[in-house]
């Protein structure tokens, strides 16, 4: 049996990684009339959003707020808290970003949704987070093809008030600027999938969430945690570099994580010399376990969709 589609969106990695990526006519409708500076920046467009654009923040708002504490990460609730980010409307950015910089150097930036891997990881690279302005249609409040402002606000800032998770994510942006000259985008698109997307963190409360593909989506919150489907592997970096994933459903398998700190130290070496190891080995099922992995839970494989990984 398959599950139902939760609401992950592609990333930027996986609009380069599918040839057959169309930008979605909603993207189109949308942004209709608004021009992009060279780094496809504009200003948040806040005469554009509807009486339905907010009732639908406010729908995915509280559903989600409700059904994260003890779930996600103490650093992600915490973030939450700490930022001007509420029910009744979609936030203002610039209110955002004055208590986003003040605490880590952050800013979030404004975009028309997917852009060139290069500009996203420039922004990243210069604490810079792109934010799509546009919210999903209340038709499409569980799935939509790309990230909207729910997914990329709701999910990914409030971890960028934690410290150690900022430093992380802009030391991925410099690496991503590197393995785009080396060749080597698809390995590192996977770290990020499986960290930054769909990471889980172990707690002496238990798993908790953090990654941002599944705490803006209810059905992947449950999935996640509860399912006796995925494998849950303890994180090992070479491994996740290796593994692909899924874009079309719930993940075969979670990466899990003992802190921040890790993620950080596993960024701080050149990756260069691992790329060279990973080109001469196989890439692995998105399901697939190996000797080496520790198994938190081996998946039963109940729920396990037959397409194709990326």
């Amino acid at each position: 049996m398959t599950m139902p589609v939760s609401s992950q969106q592609k990333t930027i990695h996986e609009a380069a990684l599918a040839t057959s990526y169309v930008v979605p006519d909603v993207t189109s409708r949308k942004n209709q009339g608004l021009a992009h500076a060279e780094d496809y920046t504009l200003p948040q467009p806040l005469d554009r959003y509807s009486d339905q654009d907010h009732q639908t923040w406010e729908q995915l708002y509280q559903r989600q707020h409700a059904l994260l504490p003890g779930r996600a990460c103490d650093a992600f609730l915490a973030g939450m808290d700490l930022l001007p980010m509420g029910a009744n409307r979609i936030p203002v950015f610039e209110e955002l970003n004055e208590v986003l910089h003040q605490a880590t150097r952050w800013r979030i930036v404004a975009v028309h949704g997917l852009i060139p891997d290069e500009v996203f990881f420039t922004h990243l690279s210069q604490r810079r987070f792109p934010v799509t302005w546009w919210i999903r249609e209340p038709d499409k409040l569980d799935y939509l093809q790309e990230p909207d402002v729910f997914h990329d606000l709701f999910g990914h800032v409030p971890l960028l008030m934690n410290p150690v998770f900022a430093d992380y994510l802009q030391a991925y942006g410099l690496g991503g600027v590197k393995a785009q000259h080396l060749g080597a985008l698809p390995m590192l698109a996977r770290l990020y999938w499986y960290t930054v997307e769909f990471g889980l963190l172990k707690t002496s409360a238990g798993l908790r969430i953090y990654g941002a593909g599944i705490v803006s989506s209810r059905t992947e919150s449950l999935y996640s945690l509860e399912s006796l489907s995925p494998n849950r592997v303890g994180f090992d970096l070479l491994r996740v570099m290796r593994t692909r994933y899924r874009i079309d459903t719930f993940q075969k398998t979670y990466f899990v994580i003992d802190d921040f700190q890790q993620l950080f130290a596993a960024t701080a070496p050149d990756f260069t010399p691992y790329y060279e190891d990973l080109s001469k080995r196989p890439a692995l099922g998105a399901g697939e376990l190996i000797a080496s992995d520790e198994v938190l839970q081996r998946g039963d494989q109940s729920d396990w969709s037959d397409t194709a990984d990326i």
